[in-house]
């Protein structure tokens, strides 16, 4: 399980084609604007497909779900570098947006459960951490071999590649164990999902966990696509922009890497965390030098903990067969609120500078910490 499961999350996000897409839709032709709607068209294709993909897991097979998914990014990713044209972008974003749904909620429950059946559930938290390092060092490396892989092949190379990626990691997803319950083998994917909703509506841990894990992971998830643009409002020449985003990737890996050993701190210490995490987004924001960009490293290397320490709670408190279907749910409100940060950050970042845009998005966290505190104190008494 734990060598499939790192080796599905480093291939999962080896694609080298992330940090050069853009600049493949610029030189055939499309406008920002049309660039701008085939984003749109990805987030809404996840929007439409996380529930009932996770219901889809529940019902039928999350390995299955797991293998699929990259075979779907593979063909994207193909239509993209041999017919590339606004309509093939547009189908290869469907492809991909499909892909995210199929393995968001699907690989959680399947890795919970499969510990949780060996009497190692405790593990999770510590595996999971360790899982999404694993990612961020891919797409860290990645994106250092995008620009030679390019400059040698052009975007046809570089799309082979990503391909080459999405085949291994389906391949990877075929060794998961997977042991279903009764439960599992037999209910429609629309039974499912009306059963693990009502789970959420008579558990009012659930619900509150189902509500954390979008508010935590949403807001600073929606700011990585900022960051070059804060960097080089810092007064860094564009060419080392690059170059010092990849601190922020660190502090992000860092976090990851932390979760196993803070996965039994309390409410309070949760509650710090985000506080803290803020405080220094919202000082590394406006500071407008480049050594304010260790402080952002250090805010998303906390708000990245948090995220992975709100799935484990989620995790921990789901008792149903829904587990993938609940955790597609909180996958769900993550897209719907990353979406409405997009749009509050459009129109704040046409009246303030980046910096200050940043720092504007760590009270949403200021907030959370606080009503998590006041929870915490709340069970105390």
């Amino acid at each position: 399980m734990t060598a499939t499961l790192y080796a599905y999350a480093f291939l999962d996000e080896f694609v080298l084609l992330y940090p050069v897409y853009a600049l493949l839709f610029a030189d055939s032709g499309l406008s920002v604007g049309e660039i701008s709607s085939l984003f749109v068209l990805w987030s809404l294709t996840g929007v439409l497909l996380e529930v009932p993909s996770g219901a889809w897991a529940d019902a039928v097979s999350r390995r299955t779900l797991l293998w699929t998914g990259p075979l779907l990014g593979a063909a994207g990713f193909a239509l993209w570098v041999l017919f590339p044209s606004y309509g093939a972008f547009a189908a290869g974003f469907v492809l991909w947006g499909a892909r995210g749904a199929l393995g968001s909620g699907a690989l959680e429950a399947l890795v919970y459960e499969e510990l949780d059946r060996a009497g190692a559930a405790d593990r999770y938290a510590r595996l999971m951490g360790r899982a999404h390092a694993l990612g961020q060092v891919a797409v860290m490396a990645a994106t250092g071999l995008a620009g030679p892989v390019l400059a040698v092949g052009g975007h046809r190379a570089v799309g082979a590649a990503s391909v080459l990626a999405c085949l291994l990691c389906a391949a990877t997803a075929t060794r998961f164990r997977e042991h279903r319950g009764p439960d599992g083998d037999g209910d429609g994917w629309a039974a499912t999902l009306r059963t693990g909703l009502a789970d959420a509506r008579r558990d009012r841990s659930v619900r509150g966990a189902l509500l954390l894990v979008p508010v935590v992971a949403s807001v600073w998830g929606a700011l990585d696509e900022y960051t070059p643009l804060l960097v080089r409002d810092m007064g860094v020449p564009e060419a080392d922009v690059p170059s010092l985003l990849v601190p922020i990737w660190a502090g992000v890996t860092v976090g990851s890497l932390a979760a196993g050993p803070a996965e039994r701190l309390g409410r309070g210490w949760f509650a710090a965390l985000l506080a803290l995490s803020a405080a220094a987004l919202a000082v590394g924001g406006i500071s407008g030098t480049p050594a304010g960009i260790a402080l952002v490293a250090l805010a998303f290397g906390g708000f990245q903990l948090a995220t992975v320490l709100a799935d484990v709670r989620l995790q921990q408190r789901i008792e149903g067969t829904g587990r993938a279907t609940l955790t597609s749910v909180a996958s769900l409100g993550t897209e719907v609120v990353t979406i409405a940060v997009y749009g509050a950050y459009g129109a704040l970042g046409s009246a303030f500078p980046h910096g200050v845009v940043f720092a504007l998005c760590a009270v949403p966290y200021l907030m959370t910490a606080a009503a998590v505190s006041a929870a915490a104190r709340g069970r105390g008494r």
